[in-house]
């Protein structure tokens, strides 16, 4: 309670969420300019993100956060086909889509319910009072340190979506409009296939301190260090280490290597003809993330 109302603490435990945030938002960007244009939409976000190291009020760091996510929304728009009706996180209002009437908002809605959970797990297990929030407001029946700790880790929620989008993992087809308050659903059958890849995404190895630990016991890691720091154990808070490894399979160099691929070239990477047309269909639809692995390693060598 000492450090929540320390209004230099507080400020400075909420600039730690929003520059991991920043920070993460950035890498995911960059992993998605591998394969589509997006080179404006980066330079904007940073122009945003910079605004962080002159924000000196809570509400100032909220300001330039809230300019930052509308600038990543947009460059996360250009990978989402026009089919899928995706437009932003807000609407017209700024509302959050918490009632989705698209799927990629409602697969989005589905993750950062996922990553709650093993957040507020987190910060029970460690006695941290979830109703005091560092940068989020306190509400009745809140926990504002719930969506605090968030925003960090949303981008574990964000690199998921984004890879079933790239990889055409889903269609309209499954999701359904609730009868009663026609809310858009997601079908048991992908429902159940998204929770895995969340599950697996949470449970992937990350190095911290000379350790390999999972994004699920980092996020508990982290809420142990800053009950350290609202207590004066440490002089310090640090939310942007350990820095994920974004993986992926289609980058544009690699995509227009296929199209690009003789006949000898072929031959000298043992490719069989059958392969090298599937893999200029891929490539030409942007889904090399369904390739055999083994095959794209040898293209990249």
């Amino acid at each position: 309670m000492e450090a929540h109302l320390d209004s230099e603490k507080r400020v400075a435990v909420a600039r730690s969420f929003i520059e991991a945030k920043l920070e993460r938002s950035d890498q995911v960007l960059n992993w998605l300019g591998e394969s589509h244009d997006i080179e404006q939409d980066i330079r904007s976000f940073r122009e945003e993100a910079h605004g962080l190291g002159h924000a000196k009020t809570v509400d100032e760091i909220r300001s330039v956060e809230a300019r930052a996510a509308e600038t990543y929304w947009l460059a996360f728009q250009k990978a989402v086909p026009s089919k899928l009706e995706f437009r932003s996180r807000s609407t017209k209002a700024r509302n959050r889509q918490y009632n989705a009437s698209d799927p990629v908002n409602a697969l989005l809605n589905y993750g950062y319910a996922f990553l709650q959970s093993a957040v507020r797990r987190a910060i029970n297990t460690t006695g941290l009072d979830a109703a005091l929030g560092y940068l989020h407001e306190a509400q009745p029946a809140t926990t504002p340190l719930v969506y605090d700790f968030q925003e960090p880790y949303r981008w574990l929620v964000d690199y998921v979506v984004l890879r079933m989008v790239l990889s055409r993992a889903f269609s309209w087809d499954d999701f359904y409009f609730t009868g009663d308050d026609y809310m858009l659903r997601i079908k048991p059958p992908l429902l159940d296939r998204y929770a895995d890849l969340l599950r697996e995404q949470f449970n992937s190895g990350v190095i911290y301190c000379g350790k390999r630990l999972s994004w699920d016991t980092l996020i508990l890691r982290k809420c142990q260090e800053l009950a350290r720091y609202l207590l004066g154990k440490t002089v310090g808070f640090d939310l942007k280490s350990p820095k994920p490894v974004l993986q992926r399979s289609d980058s544009r160099a690699l995509r227009e290597k296929i199209l690009r691929l003789s006949s000898s070239d072929a031959r000298t990477l043992r490719l069989g003809k059958s392969t090298v047309h599937y893999l200029r269909k891929r490539a030409k639809e942007e889904r090399l993330f369904k390739v055999y692995t083994p095959v794209l390693a040898r293209l990249r060598e």
